[in-house]
């Protein structure tokens, strides 16, 4: 399941690992020297002469390390390109302004089972997907959230948060913190699929975005930010002091 979540960075580092030799290699030869300083130097026009043009015909190694730079480079030129691919098949799928939430059900922070059809057109909803229990941004977002609880309540608004730990682990979360509203165990990232919730750094770390349903069940803003956690709260506010 790892593997396959993260094919892409895997790829990239396997292929890129022969493909920095290479170009090192390549680039000491190029430049006439043994230093390796010369692979962060930022020298790139006979870099790039050498590595499509002939420059060295009668050196045996600048043929052979140009040949294996120029074989490396297009495969990893193909697999970057079949990611961008891949990408933009996925975010024909993912959730966006004007969508409407689709029905799910997921274990809450107590082992009930939440149906998102209890509040779902009746309620605003302000659903949040985080990477992980007590990490530092995740618990700035949620003690926010938690803060800022009565208002949302008057604003007729369900905060909902959702990531992949257990249910064990968002009852410790939830207590540790007081956190007043609903947790929902996605593991399996089965929901966060479901919304198209977008990844970072090539899918090694779980994105961190916010939705914000109106009370026909239309999403009507989403805020995407992994590093700005407690910015989701206050751009939740604003957009439903709007909608008033």
């Amino acid at each position: 399941m790892f593997i396959l979540k993260n094919i892409w960075l895997i790829l990239f580092i396997f292929w890129g690992l022969p493909l920095t030799i290479y170009r090192s290699k390549f680039r000491k030869i190029v430049y006439q020297t043994d230093s390796w300083t010369i692979n962060i130097k930022p020298y790139y026009m006979k870099e790039l002469k050498a590595l499509f043009g002939n420059m060295y015909p009668d050196n045996k190694n600048y043929l052979k390390f140009r040949n294996f730079y120029r074989f490396y480079l297009t495969i990893y030129l193909l697999l970057f390109t079949s990611y961008l691919t891949f990408s933009q098949k996925n975010d024909m799928n993912e959730i966006k302004i004007g969508s409407s939430i689709q029905e799910f059900k997921l274990p809450d922070q107590n082992g009930n089972l939440f149906d998102i059809n209890s509040v779902l057109g009746k309620k605003n909803l302000v659903i949040y997907f985080y990477p992980k229990d007590d990490s530092p941004g995740c618990t700035k977002e949620a003690c926010s959230f938690r803060d800022q609880f009565e208002v949302f309540k008057e604003a007729d608004a369900v905060i909902i948060g959702i990531s992949g730990q257990s249910v064990k682990s968002h009852k410790e979360f939830a207590e540790k913190h007081r956190l007043s509203f609903t947790l929902l165990s996605d593991e399996g990232n089965k929901i966060r699929e479901q919304f198209g919730v977008p990844t970072n750094f090539l899918g090694l770390l779980p994105g961190r975005v916010t939705y914000i349903a109106d009370k026909t069940g239309k999403v009507i803003y989403v805020f995407n930010s992994q590093v700005q956690a407690e910015k989701h709260v206050d751009e939740a506010l604003r957009i439903l002091n709007e909608i008033k």
